[in-house]
């Protein structure tokens, strides 16, 4: 079997891994999205949201190692350079531990400063909030140290394991929902003390894994400091963009809090839980692609990472789009099922961050070219400028009297012009054709996503009104991607490989209906 096919097998059964996973993690945080806001009330949820969102607004610097973590060891995996893997892994790991050290001292000063002076918390929750934001630095430097070892997991593409305690996480966070229902006290406080326990665990499971299975997880003696210097300089430059991406998100969070308050913080909170459930489809799908595309780079196989460049960013489309465009039909029917107490906005927040999520999915791709080759620093400063641009822009759209939805349209924009700037400068990094990218990607995304829309639209505005119809459409929509897709997004080739992997399937299906005649 040839590399590229096994790469290919490798890359499908760990999307499939990945798929399992979400589907059990995506119905667990619907159903206790629900219950948490139901037990906690829209309130003390929004509290929950914006708080937590001030020390998740320090977590640019734990973002920007995550990149550079998993970039160096998967590229020295792609060279096999075992003694090279034992370094990065300690230099990792000592960055990790200076980045936790200087989110709480961050976190524990400038942001608790903010949250005395600047959160508008209601009468009699500010106590509570207080112990929110406390639990919530502690949560934060579990995950930050669990860095190191989630990304040995994911280079060596151990995607079943990385699976199974993500479930095992899910799982817990369920239990999380029937402790809530039954143990007294605080709801707001047993929430985060809980959540934090739960992080706790998992890390800890990560850590006995690592230190079983990989050697090199195993801390060296010694300091290589060239390589400390060269990850350090690496994710100094991430640092920029990370920065961007928690301003542009935590920053809007925050902005919708001080002028509109909590209320429309728990609708928000209610959009960015949909948009995360709808965008694993595509982040799992990457996850299992991006050490290929890492490892192609490290020996020299242009041509073949551009393939799969191309691939990987057009099926991403498929598969968001497929999910997320009977949400966007159907959002405020979807919502009155879910939720018993729907927040104002909910809808045209989903809507709009669905839209966001779709554009920035076939970027990610580019994203992960650009991190392999080691040299970020014009990468992260041209698009981590412009994404800056989004928190401003909203601000004075507010100040100017925009309502809580201008935001999420000024995100939409900004994300566009960022989307096409990252192809410009990913360009001559990978040796890229912008020509190739356009027939091959966003030509086949552009007819497949207008299509779709217009004949779902169609099918909505045909059938009544009512949950029963609703249903239909959104299956109905399902159905009207996918074959959109296959017939007009994919390569003569990509239907073939399609119909290869299908037909098996298919024919098994018969063999078994025939059996029951």
């Amino acid at each position: 079997m040839s590399d590229c096919a096994t790469n290919n097998k490798r890359i499908a059964k760990n999307t499939l891994f990945l798929y399992g996973r979400m589907l059990l993690i995506m119905a667990v945080a619907l159903f206790t999205s629900r219950v948490v806001l139901n037990t906690l009330g829209v309130e003390d949820f929004g509290i929950y949201n914006v708080v937590g969102g001030v020390v998740t607004l320090f977590a640019f610097l734990n973002g920007a190692l995550v990149t550079s973590t998993q970039r160096y060891l998967t590229y020295e995996l792609g060279r096999n350079d075992l003694n090279q893997l034992k370094k990065v892994f300690t230099s990792s790991f000592l960055i990790h531990a200076i980045v936790s050290l200087s989110i709480v001292i961050l976190a524990e000063t400038i942001g608790l400063w903010f949250v005395y002076n600047k959160m508008v918390i209601p009468e009699g929750r500010f106590e509570a909030a207080l112990w929110v934001y406390h639990l919530s630095i502690i949560t934060m430097v579990i995950q930050v140290m669990s860095v190191p070892y989630n990304s040995v997991i994911i280079a060596y593409e151990k995607m079943g394991v990385f699976a199974l305690v993500s479930i095992l996480e899910a799982s817990l966070k369920l239990l999380i929902v029937y402790l809530l229902l039954v143990i007294g006290g605080d709801k707001l406080v047993v929430y985060a003390v809980l959540m934090v326990t739960v992080q706790l665990f998992i890390y800890s499971i990560y850590f006995v894994y690592c230190k079983k299975q990989y050697v090199e997880t195993k801390l060296v003696k010694g300091i290589d400091r060239p390589l400390l210097v060269e990850m350090g300089k690496f994710a100094g430059w991430n640092v920029w963009g990370n920065l961007a991406a928690t301003l542009y998100s935590t920053g809007l969070n925050i902005l919708l809090n001080v002028f509109f308050g909590p209320i429309v913080n728990a609708a928000r909170g209610i959009a960015v839980q949909v948009e995360s459930a709808v965008t694993q489809f595509s982040t799992n799908f990457l996850m299992a692609v991006n050490p290929q595309i890492t490892k192609l780079y490290a020996q020299d196989s242009f041509e073949e990472m551009h393939n799969l460049l191309f691939r990987s960013s057009k099926f991403t489309c498929y598969l968001l789009l497929m999910i997320s465009l009977p949400v966007i039909i159907e959002t405020e029917v979807i919502l009155s099922v879910w939720l018993s107490l729907v927040p104002d906005y909910a809808v045209q927040f989903i809507r709009l961050l669905l839209c966001i999520a779709i554009i920035d999915s076939m970027a990610r791709p580019l994203m992960t070219a650009a991190a392999a080759t080691g040299d970020v620093k014009k990468y992260q400063t041209v698009i981590g400028g412009i994404l800056l641009g989004i928190v401003p822009i909203s601000y004075v759209v507010l100040k100017l009297g925009g309502d809580p939805v201008s935001v999420y349209i000024v995100y939409l924009c900004v994300c566009l012009i960022a989307f096409f700037a990252r192809l410009l400068i990913v360009r001559p990094m990978i040796k890229l054709s912008i020509k190739k990218f356009v027939y091959a990607v966003l030509k086949p995304c552009l007819l497949v996503t207008v299509s779709s829309v217009i004949l779902s639209l169609l099918v909505q505005r045909i059938l009544p009104n009512g949950l029963f119809y609703s249903i239909i459409v959104c299956v109905i929509c399902v159905i009207i991607v996918i074959s959109i897709s296959y017939m007009f997004g994919l390569t003569p080739n990509e239907r073939t490989f399609v119909n290869k992997k299908v037909a098996p399937l298919y024919n098994r299906f018969i063999r078994s209906d025939k059996g029951f005649r």
